[in-house]
């Protein structure tokens, strides 16, 4: 097989992994293993899976589902929240409903009140961030609340969370997250890569609902082998299309309009930065650390979400990945009411404009298809001012 039909072949077979990962949640309940629903890349995985349960990742990215959570939640609320809130009120997410509680953080004002009309539904343990991750007490305080969610898990599971089993599940963890930079690494190595960021988001959704962790690293294996042979045969020669790198709130499929636009439009999405792509991948947990449970907490903490105040390390990200991945231009999504990522995009947009000389598009939309041809319109320009 030639490397394009295997790298077709391992991305049919990422693509079907959510599907299939509803049989073995079932097959794990019926052994009665405990399931925990997360949202947010906050949740550290690690201390669930160290319980003895199987995170798994909730729906929260699709139009239909809003009518529904209007009913109770303000119309001019951020999108995500309302798909989240309207999959658990009408029982449409299937990862959801065999989820046997959810896990919740307080990463903005909107999911933090949703959760609390959320617990009517299934049990919710809520996790409290600090606002600002560089005070002194930040990481005590996070700290705290690593040890309050291993003793709701243990409770829940009925296991101990062993120093063994949290060092096994971070090591583990770690090699996803390894495996998944150096995919994009050898990816954006030729001027035409093999996979579009269209065809990048399955993969990067896929460990969000896929139980066997060990099968989806060797999965990532076989497919940077693959993208490796594929630049090698000289297969991603040609004309290089100007490369974006989507920055701002998570996407997902069903919320994917602004990267589908950008790549019907000739553009390629190199990478995001955001929740659904490297921005959870890109730091590791110390595996060396004495103390794992303070390991995650300061990796966790460290993540940079707008929700903390400053977010520096969100610069930080973008200016590291820019020049990586070859970047010709940035283009900086917002949900329709998520103030954080809504406000820091002018101060954003300026910096690298000014620092790195990158063009940067600001765009501000809902899950709705109503803005398309107007997003089209100004993406073909942008694009256009790119080539």
């Amino acid at each position: 097989m030639d490397a394009s039909k295997e790298i077709n072949h391992l991305l049919d077979g990422f693509a079907s992994l959510p599907e299939q990962s509803l049989a073995r949640l079932d097959e794990a309940k019926e052994a009665g293993v405990k399931v925990v629903g997360v949202y947010c890349i906050f949740a550290p995985l690690e201390i669930i899976r160290a319980a003895g349960a199987l995170p798994v990742g909730l729906c929260g990215k699709r139009q239909e589902p809003i009518a529904a959570a209007e009913a109770e939640l303000p119309s001019n609320l951020c999108p995500l929240v309302k798909s989240s809130y309207g999959y658990a009120l009408t029982g449409t997410c299937p990862f959801f409903m065999a989820s046997d509680v959810v896990l919740g953080e307080t990463t903005c004002d909107g999911k933090k009140k949703m959760y609390e009309a959320m617990e009517r539904i299934k049990p919710v343990h809520l996790m409290h961030l600090p606002h600002t991750a560089g005070l002194p007490h930040a990481l005590d305080y996070w700290r705290a609340e690593i040890e309050r969610l291993k003793a709701f898990l243990q409770e829940l599971t009925g296991q101990e969370i062993t120093p063994e089993a949290l060092r096994h599940e971070i090591d583990l963890q770690n090699r996803v997250r390894r495996l998944v930079v150096e995919l994009h690494r050898v990816n954006a190595a030729s001027p035409r890569p093999a996979i579009s960021g269209g065809r990048m988001l399955p993969i990067l959704e896929a460990k969000n609902s896929w139980p066997d962790l060990e099968d989806f690293a060797q999965r990532l294996e076989a497919l940077i082998a693959a993208v490796e042979a594929y630049n090698a045969a000289g297969l991603g020669a040609g004309p290089r299309p100007p490369r974006v790198l989507l920055t701002g709130t998570p996407i997902g499929k069903g919320s994917d309009k602004v990267l589908r636009l950008i790549e019907e439009a000739g553009g390629l999405v190199i990478a995001m930065e955001n929740c659904t792509g490297l921005k959870g991948a890109w730091t590791q947990v110390d595996q060396d650390a004495g103390d794992p449970l303070d390991a995650l907490a300061r990796r966790h903490l460290a993540l940079p979400c707008s929700c903390m105040t400053p977010n520096q390390g969100r610069y930080d990200l973008l200016e590291e990945l820019i020049p990586l991945y070859q970047v010709d231009g940035v283009v900086d999504l917002s949900w329709h009411a998520c103030h954080t990522y809504i406000i820091e995009a002018t101060p954003l947009g300026r910096h690298l404009e000014d620092k790195l000389s990158l063009p940067v598009m600001r765009l501000t939309t809902d899950y709705s298809e109503s803005d398309v041809e107007t997003l089209r319109t100004r993406v073909e320009a942008f694009l256009e001012m790119l080539s």
